[in-house]
């Protein structure tokens, strides 16, 4: 890795061996910007307070050698990148204003894809995973992910049925929480609905009872109307000496039927008024008809604003007064099919009721298939980590998984108890330690030390490296609170661990940073006004002077020196 403008690092170059790399310098000397810079590369998040005081922005920039077809490859490549030599090239720069940019291979991509790829290529471990490892939660992580298929499959298929059943409580629960207020709805449909019914209105009826209303309203002028005019064009009986339209058209008819033969012109006209003399016959014939057929009945006129008024109440209610009737039909037809579906809900209740105890029957075996599949887990995870704490200087030490369950009335049916169940089963996990014998199994947050946990958590990282093996681990002062002889055995395992894969870790422990295959020092020098860092590889006798300083403190003290040199030889047999 190449650092620029980080924390207190202005320009260095790290370069990590394939083995086991210790990381050591004074406190405060810009170690742990080599994990940050680790973790920007991986993804990690971008704080513009890490860029180096008066720098625009900070650069990190790292060359990662992948095997060829690995998913990281895999990916890498179907985002545009491309690979120098077997290797990724990745950037990460961040600004002084918070903003990031990240590449791969050349190619710019989302911070996002080196997260993905940071899963597949580094497992990066400090003090807060020793924290992390403290909760429940990330204790079942850690023995589903110990696990693998044998719990990953029937939690899927778990999880699945889960879903399923969250969703079905819920319509469930909302249908009986709202059970009063759609009772009231149909309630409220079914009486409107009644009172249409009741009505029985009819598509443009009140359309046709204003028009009737509003004739039988002037049924006597209309009749003295139609009669008057039927009397000028027929003639009024009662007065025969009158003359009437149709007398006077007949009459011209006559008078131009007697001369047609001598002009063409005349005889169409006359023609024309024979057609009108027949037309007047005609409206004398139907005036005469209305005249006789037109109601005045007042018991009529009644009835129809009695229906009038029915209607005009029912277009207020369930109506646009300006849409009349029709609206109030359309309404009856929506609310109808509605009731239907509110009716329908003591149905569906049943159903889903049926469906809800069937769906909770078939997670309590799911969860006891997963039950099962974590208990049989525990017992090789804990017996495999204790094996690792044999090596770590702690030989009596016994680790144990501690699988339980809360009973709950509300919940699932395993293995003859109803338990509470949650998304990822019905399992409480707590990993135990006994220390030493006849010291009963405790939680490991009220039973362990300092140095006690940080060595269960290496242990099972160690484990872990053996099932689902990534190509560096990177532990930052997971050695917190330890010393002696635990120390030592410490830097030996993680030297056994660094034969499979590639091990960096940042330390203040010699007897740790002595097993390493490459240490590298990260110092700084104070030029009067601007602090700097580098990292350098230490050989030989600078390597032994930092041992010395790690040691004792003092670089030139000949007994810290020569314990140095012991630490160093004790490594060296060891390989």
């Amino acid at each position: 890795m190449r650092i620029r403008s980080l924390g207190v690092i202005d320009d260095a170059v790290v370069e990590l061996s394939p083995g086991f790399t210790a990381v050591t310098g004074e406190t405060g000397a810009g170690k742990t910007m080599v994990v940050t810079s680790l973790g920007l590369l991986l993804g990690g998040r971008a704080d513009p307070a890490l860029v180096r005081i008066g720098a625009g922005k900070a650069v990190v920039e790292g060359r990662v050698a992948v095997p060829s077809g690995a998913a990281a490859v895999l990916r890498a490549e179907e985002a545009g990148a491309e690979l120098d030599d077997g290797a990724l090239l990745i950037s990460r720069t961040v600004s002084a204003e918070g903003r990031s940019r990240a590449h791969l291979g050349g190619r710019s991509v989302p911070v996002g894809l080196l997260a993905e790829l940071a899963d597949d290529l580094v497992a990066v471990h400090g003090q807060t995973d020793q924290q992390g490892l403290l909760k429940l939660s990330r204790q079942r992580q850690a023995l589903d992910r110990y696990a693998g298929d044998a719990v990953a499959v029937p939690l899927t298929k778990y999880t699945e049925a889960y879903r399923r059943l969250r969703a079905v409580s819920a319509e469930l629960e909302e249908i009986t929480t709202r059970a009063r207020e759609r009772a009231q709805e149909a309630a409220m449909l079914r009486f409107g609905l009644d009172e249409v019914a009741a009505v029985e209105p009819r598509a443009g009826e009140d359309a046709e009872l204003a028009e009737e209303a509003e004739r039988l309203g002037h049924a006597e002028a209309l009749a003295s109307a139609a009669t008057a005019a039927h009397a000028a064009l027929a003639g009024d009986p009662e007065d025969p000496e009158g003359i009437d339209a149709a007398t006077l058209v007949a009459g011209a008819q006559r008078a131009l039927e007697a001369v047609r033969a001598h002009d063409p012109a005349l005889a169409a006209l006359a023609d024309r008024i024979g057609e009108i003399g027949i037309l007047l016959g005609d409206v004398a014939g139907e005036l005469a008809g209305y005249a006789d057929d037109l109601d005045a009945d007042p018991l009529r006129l009644a009835a129809v604003e009695e229906r009038r008024a029915a209607l005009t109440a029912l277009t207020r209610k369930y109506g646009e007064y300006d849409k009349g009737v029709d609206a109030v039909l359309d309404w009856a037809e929506r609310s109808a099919v509605r009731l239907t579906e509110l009716d329908g809900d003591d149905e569906r209740i049943g159903e889903l009721t049926a469906e809800r105890d069937a769906l909770r029957a078939e997670l309590g075996g799911l969860a006891q298939a997963l039950t099962d599949a974590r208990a049989e887990a525990a017992q090789r995870f804990a017996a495999a980590v204790t094996a690792e704490l044999a090596s770590l200087a702690m030989p009596h030490a016994r680790v144990s998984f501690d699988l339980r369950q809360t009973e709950d009335p509300d919940g699932v049916e395993v293995d003859g108890r109803t338990v509470a169940y949650g998304p990822s089963g019905v399992d409480e996990v707590e990993l135990l330690l006994a220390p030493h014998p006849g010291a009963p199994p405790r939680p490991i947050a009220k039973g362990a030390s300092g140095g006690e946990l940080s060595r269960v958590m290496l242990a099972v990282e160690v484990v872990f490296a053996g099932t689902d093996p990534v190509p560096t681990y990177l532990f930052d002062e997971v050695d917190a609170g330890v010393g002696g002889k635990a120390a030592v055995e410490i830097g030996r395992r993680l030297a056994k661990l660094a034969k499979t894969a590639q091990v960096v870790v940042v330390t203040h422990l010699p007897q740790v940073a002595a097993f390493a295959d490459r240490q590298l020092l990260v110092e700084k020098t104070n030029d009067g006004s601007v602090t700097r860092s580098g990292v350098k590889v230490l050989e030989g006798e600078d390597r032994v002077r930092e041992l010395s300083r790690m040691l004792a403190g003092q670089e030139d003290s000949e007994t810290a020196r020569a314990h140095a040199e012991e630490l160093l030889e004790t490594a060296r047999a060891d390989r």
